[in-house]
């Protein structure tokens, strides 16, 4: 699937970029980060700890003692989605993830697209490690993207994908942040703020309990779902997600984008080279140039 360039849409050369995490342990969290996931301290600014590999940042770890964790049921972060560009090396990382806290893995899945392992943080910040097959095997039905969710055992995974040289090598190994799944109040305002104003493509819904969207025919940047936050207000000011960036080519792009928040009245701050808005429950979200 090819997408056509359109001054209201968001470009297709799009990338998801460090997510920001407001943090109450620090020492714990960043000790999962590293020893669990195999990220690798990459700069100590902004009150905060930058992580990811190949000095390239995967997660900002932000210092936010005294907020509390939030509510199952509120809007906020459901997943944080890092992909990794082969299965030796997604398998080393589900690995040292299960081996640092075997509890903290909750599910997985091929999901047609790509192969996927869910795990939860010590903050209860959800996580997804995945791999994404090649784009020639996935199927579409006219604009959305065939998605399923059939079982994929971890442990046989493991066995066929597992070596000692792809676990030698974990911290070399790329990885980033590939999509932002979110929890939210309701599918339809979402795709109003998601697709209508921000200017991403709808590429699955969920019997309308969740909308997957993307730029450049991606199967999907970010998704938004209601599973378990149907009716959600605007967030609290809790641990958790502290920002969401989205990375583009150019100043243009951003400039395209501001001019789309101003006409849908979205409050903004727009810099030049970036911009900073809230979607409708709070979740802060940032645009850069790359």
């Amino acid at each position: 699937m090819t997408t056509q360039r359109n001054q209201d849409l968001l470009p297709a050369e799009l990338t998801m970029g460090t997510v920001m995490l407001k943090v109450g342990d620090m020492k714990l969290m960043s000790d999962y980060y590293q020893r669990a996931l195999g990220l690798e301290i990459i700069a100590e600014q902004d009150g905060g700890l930058y992580l990811g590999r190949r000095g390239k940042p995967v997660v900002h770890l932000a210092p936010a003692a005294g907020l509390q964790i939030p509510g199952r049921g509120e809007a906020g972060l459901f997943h944080t989605a890092i992909l990794f560009e082969d299965q030796p090396s997604l398998a080393a990382t589900i690995a040292t993830a299960a081996h640092y806290e075997p509890r903290a893995f909750v599910g997985s899945a091929d999901h047609l697209v790509s192969e996927a392992f869910y795990f939860t943080d010590p903050e209860g910040n959800g996580i997804e490690l995945y791999y994404d097959k090649p784009r020639e095997v996935w199927q579409w039905d006219g604009k959305n993207v065939v998605m399923d969710n059939v079982a994929l055992p971890p442990q046989r995974y493991l066995e066929q994908y597992l070596s000692e040289a792809a676990v030698s090598r974990q911290h070399d190994a790329p990885a980033g942040v590939g999509h932002i799944h979110l929890q939210v109040g309701d599918v339809s305002t979402a795709h109003k703020f998601y697709v209508d104003t921000l200017g991403f493509e709808k590429t699955a819904g969920w019997h309308g309990q969740a909308l997957f969207v993307s730029a450049g025919g991606y199967h999907h940047h970010m998704a938004m779902n209601v599973w378990n936050s149907r009716g959600a207000g605007p967030r609290r000011d809790t641990l958790g997600l502290g920002e969401v960036l989205i990375e583009v080519p150019s100043a243009e792009d951003v400039s395209a984008l501001a001019d789309r928040l101003k006409v849908a009245g979205v409050q903004n701050h727009h810099t030049g080279l970036e911009l900073r808005f809230e979607d409708p429950w709070r979740n802060s979200l940032r645009v850069a140039v790359r």
